[in-house]
């Protein structure tokens, strides 16, 4: 599995550097080349570490004092992929709330105050570009080397700087696109627009669907991944360039759906457990594992972030440690009706000891964290651990029914018949029966927006998902806390963008900054 090989880098002394905007050279001890004579499966071991770098700080173990961080200068366990992403997709939002409040989070959790100094962002700015830099480097290497599965290894490797950049133009905008061909030393240069960056993306993944295979290893891209992630960029295409582009939203998530072996889970907090790995439904999954990926940036952040033990029962959730910091607010757990008595098996919050309001998002007992990533295995009990084991489902199979219903409510085609039995196939799964399915008249924009919640909370999709139905920025919508305020006020509309961090701007002047922030 990718897991056994994402630590694994076949002698080569690997990513030590630190992120200077685009200024990122790979320090590599021998060529590809020269590694694979003497070792075979070395660009497998260097692409396992490009997959490693949506999941790990760098090498070593996070907290042990001899680990070493791909990004000098930043806190390691604060530096994942997937904990950056969710932190601004998810605390942002109506979901979650944090109450830790140290270096910037505060503003960060309450969506307000936000400034080009605040640490956050740069994490996931730098982070995406750190990946990117290794995954030209690679991409220069393969091309060099005698690699019988060069072909697919690139193609590999282009999905991933794709799924970079698709993050970086949903967060920031309009970004500087850099390849292989501008080689590994760095460039300084004005950004691309937010639609050239779009089609760039685009064009990257419809060059490499056919070459990518339908199964491959889990853990890495498959045909499938790339055609999820179309649909995805298609779905909120709108946003990013100004032209809808729900047709071939509504196209992409068919063949997701049609063409592809996965298949819904019969239960759904199963795909969130720490044996996931033999779920049916992940697509694409960020690899977690309590012995072989250990970091504080993926589902641990999750897992252990959720809990506290003075309130909750932590080994029940197959953890040995608890940090206190994340919960829900009512504006999520709200959806799913009276807590009680719902038979929504989505609906996982842990009440006891909790208080219904957030009165102060600071205060643990106020809101109620979820148990829906945990470490207990699905088939009995995992043993307590203080890293995770729970993949992380970036891609899943239940999101492409509900891109293709949205598709279609947006005329993209399809039929309201095959849009409302998706829907359906979600919610009876979740109430185990027929008495939660909806028919027509039940089928608008703010049922999905809402079932988008109900289904997929907590899994880094939020944000993105309220700025497409136009609820994020300004009053329409308000949450907890949003713009720092208990019952929620209005944020301005440049807060649709994240603001690019100082030290970006400062490494290349002709960056410019997003329009309603000041450097």
């Amino acid at each position: 599995m990718i897991k056994n090989i994402i630590f694994t880098v076949f002698a080569v002394a690997l990513f030590i550097g630190c992120t200077d905007d685009l200024d990122t050279e790979p320090r590599i001890e021998q060529s590809l080349e020269n590694l694979l004579e003497s070792e075979p499966d070395a660009a497998l071991g260097i692409l396992g570490k490009l997959y490693g770098g949506l999941a790990l700080h760098g090498i070593g173990i996070p907290g042990s004092g001899n680990q070493q961080s791909d990004i000098a200068g930043d806190d390691p366990g604060e530096t994942v992929f997937f904990r950056s992403m969710w932190n601004m997709q998810e605390l942002t939002t109506d979901i979650a709330k944090n109450r830790w409040g140290d270096g910037g989070l505060d503003p960060l959790t309450t969506a307000s105050s936000w400034a080009p100094t605040n640490k956050f962002f740069g994490y996931l700015y730098n982070r995406s570009y750190f990946n990117i830099a290794q995954t030209n480097n690679f991409i220069l290497d393969v091309q060099k080397a005698d690699e019988p599965e060069a072909e697919l290894f690139i193609a590999e490797a282009r999905f991933l700087r794709a799924l970079s950049y698709y993050y970086l133009m949903d967060m920031f905008g309009g970004v500087v696109v850099v390849t292989e061909e501008d080689g590994v030393t760095g460039v300084r240069r004005a950004k691309n627009s937010r639609t050239e960056v779009f089609e760039f993306v685009e064009n990257e993944l419809l060059s490499i669907e056919e070459t990518m295979p339908f199964v491959n290893e889990y853990g890495r891209a498959n045909k499938t991944a790339v055609q999820f992630l179309l649909a995805k960029i298609y779905l909120n295409a709108e946003v990013y360039t100004g032209t809808a582009r729900y047709t071939d939203a509504l196209m992409y998530s068919e063949k997701v759906i049609s063409e592809s072996t996965f298949t819904l889970d019969d239960d759904y907090q199963s795909i969130f457990q720490g044996d996931n790995h033999t779920s049916t439904e992940i697509i694409f999954p960020i690899i977690a594992d309590r012995n072989l990926v250990q970091s504080f940036g993926t589902s641990t952040y999750l897992t252990n972030g959720s809990l506290g033990d003075t309130t909750m029962p932590i080994s029940e959730f197959g953890n040995s440690d608890s940090w206190f910091g994340h919960r829900c607010t009512p504006a999520i757990y709200g959806l799913f009706g009276d807590l009680e008595t719902t038979k929504d098996s989505r609906a996982l919050f842990w009440t006891e000891g909790h208080t219904y309001e957030m009165t102060d998002y600071r205060t643990w007992e106020n809101g109620y964290p979820t148990f829906k990533f945990q470490n207990q295995y699905s088939t009995g009990d995992s043993g307590e651990s203080n890293f995770s084991d729970t993949d992380i489902p970036l891609f899943r199979l239940s999101d492409a029914y509900l891109m293709y219903a949205e598709a279609h409510l947006r005329g993209g085609g399809g039929t309201s018949g095959q849009a409302i039995n998706f829907i359906n196939a979600l919610r009876e799964r979740a109430f185990g029966d027929t008495s939660g399915t909806i028919t027509e008249a039940d089928f608008n924009e703010q049922f999905l927006i809402d079932e988008r919640a109900r289904e997929l909370y907590y899994e880094g999709h939020r944000r993105q998902d309220l700025i497409r139905f136009n609820r994020f920025t300004g009053d329409t919508y308000l949450w907890p806390w949003k713009g720092n305020v208990l019952e929620g006020t209005s944020i301005p509309e440049n807060y649709d963008l994240f603001p690019f961090p100082l030290e970006a701007l400062q490494a290349n002047p002709l960056l410019e900054q997003n329009p309603g922030y000041t450097n």
